[in-house]
């Protein structure tokens, strides 16, 4: 069934006009300089709600990216689909210095043509899924009204890791569970540290701001 699916979504649904925004939503260094600079904004102009999701998201997608998928994919070892089947079609932005130049480029598109032996190992989990839906849940934490439309595009991310052959359905789907987890898992423990030591250490901002997901 995963692989059946897989090979629907990564063969047959798809389209010319998608594999662009497919390949974006993919490509990492397209995206962090934005998000870079989206974080200072908000750290200089966001208030004490601001710098309090800035280091609430960290802590979650550090964990979610740095301990948890790293660990996962060193022992399951899955290999990826162009790695254990023929015919995969790979999408990739072209290289480009600064990233976003690459629009201007033809898609960088490949196809497995063999069956070669497992190398990589990096399947499961997607990173970019746990990581996009882990920040997409401390958004809909912190800004409970409206932040939930941030699982939009947290969803289009990990739809195009399929798409561009990089990874199973199944590796995906666990992977938003994992990153939404724990995201809610560091949430629940900063609103806990923060009603225990904010008003010893900080006793006047804690009288603002009582719960630092608020």
């Amino acid at each position: 069934m995963d692989q059946q699916l897989f090979f629907l979504i990564n063969s047959r649904w798809t389209a010319p006009w998608l594999d662009l925004p497919m390949a974006v939503a993919s490509s990492w260094d397209f995206w962090w300089p934005f998000l870079l600079a989206g974080g200072i904004l908000v750290a200089i102009f966001g208030g004490f709600k601001g710098r309090a999701f800035l280091l609430v998201a960290g802590l979650a997608v550090g964990i979610t990216d740095g301990i948890v998928v790293d660990s996962l994919k060193e022992a399951v070892g899955r290999p990826r689909p162009h790695e254990v089947f023929p015919g995969v079609r790979t999408l990739d932005l072209e290289r480009a210095k600064p990233r976003f130049l690459a629009l201007a480029k033809p898609i960088h598109e490949e196809y497995s043509l063999s069956r070669i032996l497992p190398k990589g190992g990096n399947s499961f989990p997607s990173g970019h899924a746990a990581n996009n839906f882990a920040l997409a849940t401390v958004v809909a934490i912190f800004w409970r009204r409206l932040g939930w439309l941030s699982f939009f595009p947290a969803a289009f991310v990990s739809y195009s890791r399929i798409y561009v052959g990089s990874h199973w359905p199944l590796d995906v789907a666990v992977s938003c569970l994992i990153g939404t987890g724990i995201a809610f898992l560091v949430c629940t423990t900063a609103r806990a540290a923060w009603n225990a030591a904010g008003p010893r250490i900080c006793p006047q901002i804690h009288l603002r701001h009582p719960d630092v997901l608020a």
